[in-house]
């Protein structure tokens, strides 16, 4: 399994949740890691994102704007794993939640995503 993500749940609104995702370190190393969610009947966006030692400048974090403030990327490259620290969490954060590079590409696959629900 190249990617698995962990650490979801059910939590009221207000509240927090980090995620976990182990990638392969073919994946993983001197890639850009991003976090992805798909709510029901929606597309798969991009979250946040965090660039590797292999980019011009290591750690560089972006983040949509629905969640800037409220979620913090980072990586442990020596894990290739990567966080997703949600805090202030809405209902309309609710969502299967997936790492994966950044761009994705269609050879990685989706891997194992984890189920985020926020109730209000």
């Amino acid at each position: 399994v190249q990617l698995q993500a962990f650490g979801g749940g059910l939590v009221q609104a207000g509240g927090s949740l980090r995620l976990s995702c182990v990638a392969s370190e073919l994946i993983f190393a001197r890639n850009t890691m991003g976090w992805y969610r798909q709510a029901p009947e929606d597309h798969r966006e991009l979250v946040a994102s965090i660039s590797s030692e292999g980019a011009i400048k290591y750690g560089v974090t972006k983040y949509a704007d629905s969640v800037k403030g409220r979620f913090t990327i980072s990586r442990d490259n020596a894990k290739n794993t990567v966080y997703l620290q949600m805090n202030s969490l809405k209902p309309e954060d609710t969502a299967v939640y997936y790492c994966n590079t950044d761009p994705y590409y269609e050879w990685n696959g989706w891997g194992q995503g984890t189920q985020v629900t926020v109730s209000s």
